[in-house]
């Protein structure tokens, strides 16, 4: 059984940093390609960033310079570091390993 769990959300400022968890069982991480999503109030799931089986990574521009992402095989687990975050980058939070999704962590960036 493929499990996903997201960790690590909170409210920030802006400008402030985050770092995301995604612990995942049932499959080993560096076998395949993991995504981050987002999906903000009002708003559809979109497409943050992924981390391949190479380990390359690849970012939406909204993110990209700002939003890195990586991974620990050891731990069986993959990250998104969040920085220079803007309230525009308030959204929840998902990890996603093919039709896998986790719960989600919420986001929220106020001051």
């Amino acid at each position: 059984q493929v499990q996903l769990v997201e960790s690590g959300g909170g409210v920030v400022q802006p400008g402030g940093s985050l770092k995301l968890s995604c612990a995942v069982s049932g499959i080993i991480v560096s076998n395949g390609a993991m995504g981050w999503y987002r999906q903000a109030p009002g708003n559809q799931r979109e497409w943050v960033a992924d981390i391949l089986r190479s380990g390359g990574t690849r970012y939406a521009n909204a993110v990209k310079g700002r939003f890195t992402a990586s991974r620990d095989s050891d731990k069986n687990t993959v990250y998104l570091q969040l920085n220079s975050l803007q309230p525009e980058d308030t959204a929840v939070y998902y990890c996603r390993y093919e039709h896998y999704w986790g719960q989600g962590t919420q986001v929220t960036v106020s001051s």
